[in-house]
């Protein structure tokens, strides 16, 4: 995949029928918190609602199509130095680098947008490990198991934590 056809960006409420291909797909948003998005009004309602607002969510675009999103949510009062991280990518394009690519550039970005961040992290469930190995790739470091640890799809589930401290290295792989 040429890295320099891969962006991005926030959302618009014009990305509305790309963020529906790949949010109202069951594969795609197993892993997430949200439920897959069955309609064009649901998606329009989640991209003026939820993505829109986010204070750090950014579309995966491929030629400037929305196939997938980044978020980064800074905690608040005391927990303002970390960051939850996550992401999806169209089934369409799973294995093609396009998430790790596009996680190394929210990652080079978001600690200078974000001055008082200094940890990014990302909570996932152990089944998953082709976001493990996305992490892993980035330089993010597997931190620990966390035993019954995430609400996800009406279950329970143990989860593996991984890291990201400003003064590490993005990998170069």
């Amino acid at each position: 995949m040429d890295q320099s056809r891969i962006s991005l960006r926030p959302f618009k409420l014009s990305d509305v029928d790309d963020f529906l291909k790949w949010a109202s797909d069951d594969r795609v948003t197993r892993y997430l918190r949200w439920n897959t998005i069955t309609s064009r009004e649901e998606a329009l309602t989640y991209l003026e609602k939820v993505a829109i607002p986010h204070p750090w969510r950014r579309s995966i675009c491929l030629d400037n199509r929305s196939i997938g999103y980044i978020s980064i949510r800074p905690g608040t009062g005391d927990d303002r130095c970390r960051a939850r991280v996550g992401y999806a990518v169209s089934s369409e394009y799973w294995g093609q680098g396009i998430v790790t690519a596009a996680l190394k550039m929210a990652v080079s970005k978001v600690f200078d947008e974000i001055p008082e961040l200094v940890r990014l992290e990302a909570v996932l469930e152990l089944e998953n490990k082709a976001s493990q190995r996305v992490l892993e790739k980035v330089g993010f470091l597997k931190e620990g198991l966390l035993r019954k640890y995430g609400y996800c799809k009406g279950e329970i589930r143990d989860m593996f934590v991984y890291g990201f401290i400003s003064t590490d290295e993005i990998s170069s792989n």
